[in-house]
C-alpha cells in the first residue's frame, strides 16, 4: 500500500465512524438520555451555610491582611 492509500483508507473509517456514532447519537436521543450524569442536589442547613460564610469571611481578611503587609 502506498502512503495515498494508507491516507485514503483512514479518511473512509473516519467517516464510517462518525456516521455510526451519528447513529449511535440519535438512538440516545430517542431513548431520552442526555448525556451526562444527574447529579444530587446537596441542600444544606442554615447554620452549615453560616459556617461556611463566616469561613470565608476569615480566609478574605487573612487574605487582606496579608496583602497589607506588603
Amino acid at each position: 500500500m502506498t502512503m495515498n492509500n494508507v491516507v485514503a483508507s483512514l479518511q473512509n473509517e473516519y467517516s464510517r465512524l462518525q456516521a455510526e456514532l451519528g447513529r449511535v447519537g440519535k438512538a440516545l436521543s430517542a431513548l431520552g438520555y442526555s448525556g451526562g450524569k444527574k447529579l444530587k442536589v446537596r441542600t444544606l442547613s442554615k447554620e452549615a451555610r453560616e459556617r461556611i460564610a463566616e469561613a470565608q469571611r476569615q480566609r478574605w481578611a487573612k487574605a487582606r491582611k496579608a496583602a497589607a503587609k506588603q
